[in-house]
């Protein structure tokens, strides 16, 4: 088979230029060494993220059409040349051990919560004048937390549009919005925002970031809130309001409120799964913590007990699709495969290739440069996807949650809100954003552009992140 063969030695002589020295002799090895793996290893990772953040506003119809067949591309680019270099074994090991005890459970989390808050809606009309709608950002900085920063902009989004449709300025309470609600409020817990999750998933403890992060995400949310009343309040002010109210003042209902008990279940199943320790099974080499099975087959019960229990038509006043749900599982399984040599190689530290890195973030003498953690994990949150920043700059502190989450408390700290906080910075830093604007658009308000929205953030956002990087990181 010539064909096959010409694809071999491609292959190979790819796989051989991405390593720095022969490592595919080495066919004991049982764990990827990331002081073996040249720096072209992060290319695919690099690719997967741009095209994230690049394709759906550069080709929004090819991206919108084949974003499945350019994620598993992207993995096939690493997947390919690890199993000539390393051997089938060990590139299996590394798949399984990924997929299984990252991907998934990070999945069925993602789909539990969207699951259940979408069998929740907020029926009836109060008028967005500034109180409200101050109230209403904030209730929703809290929910983001327990709900998760998806599932309470999907929960509240639509509701607040309704209350401000008579407004002739209403952009700026969607753009406050995403600040808060999409993004910062997701601070608090695993639940909030899928890098904390991911923090969990490797050893954080549940209540560490509402311990460590509730000073900075407090000092945050007080101060856009307040500026956000009063420049709600200046423009209310100034507004001719003839135009009559497409959604009139009713009663608010909650629909489907019994799931907000599944919620409370969801928090309880990961909290036991972070305390209960009964041991653990083996399969395919992988050890697998019986809580953390015992937490994902309970999350999917949970999803399953809450469409039983709720009326079709709650989800139909919600506009519930899976749609959302499906592009994050396709598109996190090339973001978790591709970023597996890169986390390798940040574990690796300064005998790595990507010691560059580690240098921006470390004195020379080892000591962690907190406010550069910050900004660094922030800036790149701002633009690629935060839960593989997160990660990434997790290993580049030592990948050690216990002494993360004790000796270098501070340094997690910084990772932590960087990635959350910064989120907010773009509409392509946090998929809520995204979301939101585009509902918010659909529903006739007028969103500022690209730029426009980070005109907003880079005026109103990068000073308080500049006040939070002087009083707890530096």
């Amino acid at each position: 088979m010539p064909t096959f063969s010409v694809f071999r030695r491609a292959a190979l002589a790819l796989a051989v230029l991405l390593t720095d020295t022969p490592a595919w002799a080495e066919a004991g090895a049982t764990q990827l060494d990331g002081k073996l793996l040249g720096i072209l290893w992060v290319v695919p990772f690099a690719g997967m993220l741009l095209s994230i953040a690049v394709l759906p506003l550069a080709t929004p119809q090819l991206w919108h059409h084949h974003f499945g067949k350019i994620s598993a591309g992207w993995a096939l680019a690493v997947l390919g040349p690890m199993v000539v270099a390393f051997g089938f074994p060990l590139a299996t090991h590394e798949l399984l051990q990924t997929m299984m005890l990252e991907y998934v459970p990070f999945l069925i989390l993602i789909g539990a919560l969207f699951c259940v808050t979408g069998n929740i809606h907020l029926k009836g009309n109060r008028h967005g004048a500034p109180g409200l709608n101050t109230a209403f950002l904030a209730t929703g900085t809290a929910l983001a937390s327990v709900m998760g920063t998806t599932g309470a902009s999907m929960l509240l989004i639509r509701p607040l549009i309704r209350a401000n449709d008579d407004r002739r300025h209403n952009a700026h309470v969607m753009v406050f919005f995403i600040f808060l609600v999409a993004n910062i409020g997701g601070a608090l817990t695993p639940l909030g925002d899928p890098p904390l999750f991911l923090g969990f998933l490797q050893g954080v403890s549940f209540f560490w970031t509402l311990k460590y992060l509730f000073a900075p995400t407090a000092l945050a949310a007080i101060i856009l809130l307040v500026l956000f009343y009063a420049i709600d309040l200046y423009l209310y002010r100034r507004e001719e309001r003839a135009k009559p109210d497409p959604t009139p003042d009713s009663n608010v209902q909650i629909l489907g409120g019994v799931n907000l008990l599944l919620l409370g279940a969801i928090v309880l199943a990961v909290l036991a799964s972070g305390t209960f320790k009964p041991g653990a099974i083996s399969l395919f080499g992988l050890e697998l913590e019986i809580q953390n099975l015992l937490r994902d087959a309970t999350l999917i019960v949970i999803a399953a007990i809450s469409f039983a229990i709720t009326p079709a038509s709650t989800r139909e006043a919600n506009e519930f699709s899976f749609a959302p749900v499906i592009e994050v599982a396709k598109l996190f399984a090339g973001i978790f495969i591709t970023i597996i040599p890169a986390i390798a190689i940040l574990r690796a530290g300064r005998d790595g290739s990507l010691a560059s890195i580690i240098a921006l973030v470390t004195t020379p003498d080892g000591a962690p440069r907190n406010a550069m953690y910050f900004w660094l994990t922030g800036g790149l949150s701002s633009f690629l996807d935060n839960a593989p920043t997160y990660l990434i700059f997790f290993n580049a502190a030592g990948g050690d949650a216990q002494e993360l989450m004790g000796p270098l408390a501070t340094t997690l700290m910084a990772i932590s809100a960087g990635a959350v906080f910064m989120g907010a910075n773009t509409y392509i830093g946090n998929a809520p954003n995204f979301m939101v604007k585009a509902i918010a658009e659909s529903r006739g308000v007028k969103m500022p552009g690209f730029f426009g929205y980070m005109l907003w953030s880079g005026c109103v956002l990068l000073p308080v992140f500049a006040l939070v990087t002087a009083l707890f990181f530096l």
